[in-house]
């Protein structure tokens, strides 16, 4: 039973790369057909896969439940939803909340910009940490021997002319960010896409998500998208307090 649930599993996963046919999928999967074909059709009862006319199939309905209920689970996407949809009436450039997720970042929120242009990212994508802003931030905050696992896992592939390929000018990046307090992605993980980022913490002052404002250049220049900071900075403020965070006062002087 474990072997099957497996092997169906491993199906669910090839399909969210996109449809497939059965042949394609036995391939993936490594098993004859009909053991494929058994078990799509088990998922296919149960609404987690459908096929089309052409005789592919494809993830179904009970997934995308599953999907939205799995995210509306994940405490830090409820409690910064209604500070988002403040800022993002306020502003109204794209929005996205991420979380860490090994190497990458995954979208767990977005709010759609007001204007006209929309960007391709949505809820679940996943983005690489070095050539985001908002991954960047996350792993800026990282203790220093999990930072090192993730540097020596990551791949610095190029998405743009601007992407940081080197693990040097990463880690010297990171050190910006840790003093700044954000972090920028200028055109570095699509072209003409500008970005900018700030944790979210939870009680123990760890980043646990990352708010992000992302702009293409014909809508706001970088330096007008700067402009933002202050807003977003305020808003990652309120949702981490509400996430339990609070700032480290400064001690008093003592007399002397």
């Amino acid at each position: 039973m474990s072997q099957s649930l497996g092997k169906a599993l491993q199906i669910l996963t090839r399909l969210g790369a996109g449809p497939a046919t059965l042949d394609e999928l036995a391939a993936a999967v490594g098993v004859h057909k009909t053991t494929v074909l058994r078990l799509l059709r088990t998922l296919a009862d149960e609404h987690f896969v459908f096929r089309d006319g052409s005789h592919r199939y494809h993830l179904g309905a009970r997934i995308h439940e599953l999907s939205s209920r799995g995210l509306d689970q994940r405490e830090v996407r409820g409690i910064a939803a209604p500070h988002l949809t403040t800022f993002n009436r306020a502003h109204g450039r794209t929005t996205h909340l991420s979380e860490l997720a090994g190497t990458e970042v995954v979208y767990i929120d977005k709010l759609e910009s007001h204007d006209h242009v929309r960007m391709a990212s949505r809820i679940g994508l996943r983005a690489p940490v070095h050539s985001t802003a908002a991954g960047k931030v996350l792993v800026a905050d990282l203790p220093v021997g999990e930072l090192d696992v993730l540097l020596d896992a990551l791949t610095f592939a190029k998405a743009t002319p601007n992407t940081i390929t080197d693990r040097a000018a990463f880690r010297a990046e990171l050190t910006r960010v840790r003093a700044q307090g954000w972090a920028r992605d200028r055109e570095e993980n699509e072209p003409s896409i500008n970005c900018v980022g700030a944790p979210v913490r939870d009680a123990s002052g760890r980043a646990v998500a990352a708010v992000s404002v992302s702009v293409p250049d014909i809508v706001m220049t970088y330096d007008r998208l700067l402009d933002l900071l202050p807003a977003l900075l305020s808003v990652t403020e309120r949702i981490s307090r509400d996430c339990g965070w609070r700032p480290v006062e400064p001690r008093k002087g003592h007399p002397a």
